[in-house]
């Protein structure tokens, strides 16, 4: 018996917001214009709308793995998508950032919204059913959340008319691939037979836009890459074929390099502490010093190579580190989907929006690299 993604789905608010639009919205200090796109290749980021929680995200993707008809989609929200999929190559500064080379999937111009389905999820359709309406268990794995109490697990369920068992995983930008980890686990343990994971992920409530001077917009430059969205996975007993590797990896010496400190123990109520803040560079320092290995190994281990994947999806946080994982992994450019520039940094979405965006069909070998806070690593190998 194995575990099985039988269906992947995104949502995408509607309102974008351009790196222009980001330095100009910061007050207090003047950063130089073009920055935050010619250090990240980020053009647009997702933020969603005051009435939208993290849960709202969430249910809206779950949602979306009950397509009408067969075949994987792009449902646009409103009038805001210019067209669904394609690839065109980053411009400007971004360009420059990805060195080049990268094409962006997703559809240009004034951005990309709406809802997201891989040719997955459509294997329900047609039943007139809900494609998670059976699940047995279902996990919410995000970095965001709707309150400290209760898990957000059970606002999810309860706007979906779930009546399932429930609970919360968190563990930053690998929250997802975590819950994908648990989800196989109890699958294969007998405990359950399909679970729903799915995430929604709010950022934009914790980037700090009121700036003191340069040394703290440098620690607050993260926030300025994070994206607001939504995902969720199906996960189901297969006799056949499903994921067939995974390995995690953690450094939890480096937990200060990126936080969201407010809202715990350490600071209970001083808002100064509800903004996420970072060092990038000691991030990537603490990246390099665990090393590629978990990634190469998986190869090692099943005698398999990049070209024997049909997607490989990495966590993608600015274009520059980017390619320099792919080049230290010697990953194919036509494997990867980079949904960076259009999406920005979706946190833990990011993995299931690259499935969601890339090429595949049922029986595909597909890749997920995941690369968290904490920090953590991640990988896992599945046949779709």
């Amino acid at each position: 018996m194995k575990a099985r993604i039988t269906g992947v789905a995104t949502y995408l608010p509607e309102r974008t917001l351009s790196s222009s639009d980001v330095e100009r919205r910061i007050e207090g200090y003047a950063p130089h214009r073009g920055i935050v796109e010619r250090m990240t290749g980020i053009r647009l980021r997702h933020v969603a709308r005051e009435d939208q929680q993290a849960s709202d995200l969430a249910v809206e993707a779950v949602r979306g793995l009950a397509p009408p008809g067969a075949g994987g989609s792009f449902q646009p929200a409103g009038a805001a998508a210019a067209g669904a999929g394609g690839s065109f190559q980053p411009a400007g500064a971004a360009a420059a950032g990805a060195g080049g080379s990268f094409r962006s999937a997703g559809a240009a111009g004034a951005g990309v919204s709406g809802s997201f389905r891989s040719a997955g999820a459509a294997e329900a359709a047609g039943s007139g059913r809900a494609a998670y309406a059976d699940a047995d268990l279902m996990i919410f794995a995000s970095a965001s959340q709707d309150m400290v109490e209760p898990a957000t697990a059970h606002i999810v369920a309860a706007k979906l008319g779930l009546s399932c068992p429930v609970f919360d995983v968190k563990n930053a930008c690998n929250s997802m691939l975590n819950g994908i980890q648990v989800a196989e686990a109890l699958i294969l343990s007998g405990a359950h037979r399909k679970v729903l994971v799915c995430s929604g992920e709010t950022p934009s409530r914790a980037i700090r836009w009121r700036v003191r001077d340069r040394a703290q917009f440098v620690d607050s430059f993260a926030g300025y890459t994070l994206s607001d969205s939504g995902a969720a996975v199906l996960v189901e007993a297969d006799p056949e074929r499903g994921i067939f590797h995974r390995d995690f990896s953690a450094d939890s010496a480096a937990w200060a390099v990126g936080t969201l400190p407010g809202g715990g123990s350490v600071h209970p109520r001083d808002p100064e502490y509800s903004y996420f803040q970072g060092d990038g560079r000691r991030l990537k320092e603490a990246f390099e010093r665990i090393g590629p290995d978990i990634f190469l190994n998986a190869l090692k281990r099943t005698g398999l190579t990049w070209d024997d994947f049909a997607v490989v999806a990495v966590h993608q946080v600015a274009m520059p580190y980017l390619r320099f994982l792919a080049e230290v992994l010697d990953i194919p450019e036509d494997r990867l989907v980079v949904s960076l520039p259009d999406h920005g940094n979706c946190a833990s979405a990011t993995l299931p929006l690259q499935l969601a965006l890339g090429s595949w069909e049922p029986g595909d070998r597909v890749a997920l690299l995941g690369l968290g806070g904490g920090i953590s690593m991640g990988v896992m190998l599945a046949e779709m």
